[in-house]
């Protein structure tokens, strides 16, 4: 049973619209849908689309989200919402009026970061997002449905995809290319072009059946699509809560509203124990930048940046210490203290932190070459290690996408090795 009617939902919601545009943030059309938390889970565990290929992860996670939920051990996303044009969002219908209130506010704020953002502006098209994935959906079931080839097959072939996901072109959309240009690729082995995007080359090198070759396509599209979210995490939660808290403030909400707004933001806001907030680092980031520099200069901010450069940029010492960041290491079977923020420490924080958001915190696998027919990889080594229980089952993806021999080149306890494996997936380290 809610505490409000629909109306009362509209109403606010034009009044934040308004305050919204007020303050000078350009955003898409807002649409908004009300769901059950079972509809929310789902779309949690479709990541939030409402028309969404099939496969067995994301029926895993839904089990696993409905499992956490229903023993009390999470809760569910007060709202989700979609980089599209209308921008779509999901309200969980159990939500309280002021709960509701809040997220269509913090809401305008993801808005008006996806329409503006530049990583979003150069590789995503919100206006084709919707049908885009629909046109996804759709080609994926009929590869199931097809008797010549089945489940079992299409489900092999996006596992493959699907561990390699976010091993992808890290500086947007692939360049532009002709059918001149294709012919000319065709000749060589890693075409410049793929040479930073693995999972382009496997779809256009690999030995794959046309089907095949288009499953690996929809994959890696989709994770292009994902990469700008992956890439501004801190950003756009912490502009998101920037303006939820500016807004709320200038509603003039009633007094027993206004409290639960209160209780309600700093939940959200708060640092976490044993992880990191992005919501706390990034609104804390806004909050400050928006006092020091002025409104113009964080519009111009939220623009330009992504979470590597933001937290080069602009996060200092004073922040560092009023946020208690620390760098930890590990020794044996016990966890450290490293650094701390002070007058020494808080730039090495301000690194590691830096290089670990968004895709640096996956390492990056490069093709360098073909060896009579065997596939050579190389890991872009920057001190940090592969797991290498992740690292063999990997490879034996690329291997199942390749059609052939793989080796991978890393680094381990300070030496060059070669992770190979070979056509039967059998993995060995030399």
């Amino acid at each position: 049973m809610t505490d409000y009617t629909l109306a009362e939902l509209a109403g606010w919601n034009d009044r934040i619209e308004q305050l919204a545009a007020e303050f000078g943030l350009d955003c898409y059309q807002q649409q908004f849908e009300l769901c059950s938390a079972e509809d929310m889970l789902c779309y949690e565990a479709y990541t939030g689309m409402p028309s969404h290929y099939p496969h067995w992860s994301f029926g895993k996670a839904y089990e696993r989200q409905k499992t956490f939920y229903q023993y009390n051990l999470s809760g569910l996303p007060y709202e989700m919402v979609i980089n599209s044009d209308p921008c779509l969002a999901y309200l969980m219908r159990d939500n309280t009026l002021l709960l509701q209130i809040l997220t269509m506010a913090h809401v305008y704020g993801h808005n008006d970061f996806f329409k503006n953002n530049r990583l979003f502006q150069r590789d995503t098209r919100a206006e084709l997002t919707l049908a885009t994935f629909k046109a996804q959906a759709d080609r994926v079931r009929a590869y199931i449905q097809d008797p010549g080839i089945g489940p079992d097959k299409v489900e092999r072939i996006l596992d493959a995809a699907h561990a390699l996901r976010f091993q992808v072109s890290r500086t947007g959309l692939a360049q532009a290319y002709s059918r001149q240009t294709l012919e000319q690729e065709r000749a060589e082995a890693v075409p410049p072009r793929l040479q930073h995007d693995l999972l382009a080359f496997l779809a256009a090198k690999g030995r794959l059946q046309d089907w095949e070759q288009d499953l690996v396509t929809i994959v890696h599209e989709e994770s292009l699509y994902f990469v700008p979210q992956l890439e501004t995490k801190i950003m756009n939660e912490g502009w998101a809560s920037y303006w939820h808290y500016r807004i709320l403030q200038q509603l003039d909400l009633p007094q027993g509203l206004h409290l639960e707004f209160l209780q309600r933001h700093n939940l959200v806001v708060r640092p976490h124990q044993q992880q990191l907030n992005p919501y706390f680092v990034g609104f804390k980031l806004f909050e400050y930048l928006d006092r020091s520099l002025g409104r113009d200069k964080i519009k111009e901010i939220r623009a330009g940046e992504r979470d590597h450069s933001f937290l080069r940029r602009y996060l200092n010492e004073e922040l560092c210490r009023e946020m208690n960041l620390f760098a930890y290491a590990v020794e044996g079977d016990n966890v450290v203290v490293a650094e701390v923020a002070d007058e020494d420490g808080w730039q090495l924080i301000r690194d590691q932190l830096a290089n670990s958001v968004g895709l640096g915190g996956i390492p990056a696998i490069t093709p360098v070459a073909v060896e009579q027919g065997e596939l050579i990889l190389a890991h872009d080594y920057d001190g940090r290690e592969l797991e290498l229980g992740y690292a063999k089952e990997t490879l034996k993806h690329v291997a199942a996408l390749w059609g052939d021999g793989v080796k991978l080149r890393t680094r381990l306890a300070g030496k060059e090795k070669l992770i190979c494996c070979n056509r039967l997936q059998e993995v060995i380290i030399v």
